[in-house]
């Protein structure tokens, strides 16, 4: 089953590529594009594969990769128009075009965070946190985390922040922390997820599960190639090229056990944690119409506009137009 998924996944992958959503690059020249990404974050998983492959060089541009220490100094390198290309959320770049600004997106991952708890936990749902000690990572209005509040308020299961002793922190350290018993629960990012999923613990609910619970028909990538629309129109075979490595690189990484284990000493993982961290990343592979991927995201703004208010969306109440990259 998880093959025949793998590769249904991989046929849409090829299908929206056939269909425009991906355009074909012009390979006759090459254009150098900047990424911003942090040193030893899972998109160098994708971009040593381009690299390594010379999948670029094969789809006409060069991609130079610039490393930085934090999220933020990769976002403040986009607007400074030192890097053309950061990996970000939908929720920031509708925020920054509501502020005036040009930024767009295509996706990158579906991958989101969920609740873990260790596999002898006796709690099963929502309702049986109530009064447990939880850590959450991304702080108080990281997206994941107002997901799984929306969703137990629609299922009335009781209000997670305010029922429960929460201990916001960084991801490494949840997760040590939820290894060495101090946590009963806690929401990390998804690749933290997959290697405590590898070290026994089980998930309780996911980011996406709240996600189409809330009004989402499928899973919506979090994250998503982010650049300026200006540039792109300055730059269209750049863009369609780095779009088209992209997908082949990702049409790689979905079907080939054997690049998973090159990549091992750059993932830092081995064994049971390489293969969990390998399927959780193959599920994360958008396959979705743009259009489809736009219209979800509505919905989830609209939902979390509620629910963390001007500190999360700023002054704009819905999605902006052109948040989702279209090629003129």
């Amino acid at each position: 089953m998880r093959n025949m998924l793998c590769w249904c996944r991989l046929w849409l992958l090829g299908a929206l590529l056939l269909v425009g959503f991906i355009p074909f690059a012009d390979a006759s020249a090459t254009e150098t594009v900047r990424v911003g990404v942090l040193k030893f974050g899972t998109v160098n998983w994708e971009l040593d594969t381009i690299k390594h492959h010379k999948i670029d060089e094969k789809h006409g541009v060069n991609v130079d990769i610039r490393f930085f220490a934090g999220e933020d100094a990769t976002n403040v390198a986009l607007m400074a128009g030192e890097v053309d290309f950061i990996v970000s959320d939908w929720l920031w770049v509708s925020r920054q075009r509501a502020s005036g600004e040009d930024l767009t997106m295509f996706p990158y991952s579906t991958s989101v965070g969920a609740l873990m708890v260790p596999a002898a936990s006796p709690i099963k749902t929502l309702a049986d946190l109530k009064g447990k000690k939880i850590g959450v990572a991304g702080g108080p209005i990281d997206k994941s985390w107002l997901l799984l509040q929306g969703l137990a308020r629609k299922e009335k299961t009781g209000d997670l922040a305010a029922d429960n002793d929460i201990a916001y922190g960084a991801p490494p350290l949840l997760a040590e922390k939820a290894q060495q018993g101090e946590l009963d629960a806690v929401l990390n990012f998804w690749h933290y997820c997959a290697r405590l999923e590898a070290a026994g613990f089980r998930r309780l609910v996911s980011a996406n599960d709240a996600a189409e619970a809330l009004g989402a028909s499928g899973p919506v990538s979090a994250l998503g190639y982010i650049f300026h629309e200006g540039w792109a129109n300055d730059h269209p075979d750049a863009v369609a090229g780095f779009m088209a490595a992209s997908t082949e690189a990702k049409v790689l990484l979905g079907s080939s056990d054997e690049e998973w284990v090159r990549l091992a000493p750059v993932i830092k993982a081995e064994g049971q944690a390489l293969t969990v961290l390998r399927d959780r990343y193959r599920e994360g592979i958008p396959n979705r119409a743009i259009e489809d991927e736009e219209k979800d995201a509505a919905a989830l703004y609209a939902v979390l506009a509620d629910l963390g208010g001007e500190k999360l969306v700023g002054s704009s109440k819905t999605l902006m137009p052109g948040t989702y990259w279209r090629a003129k």
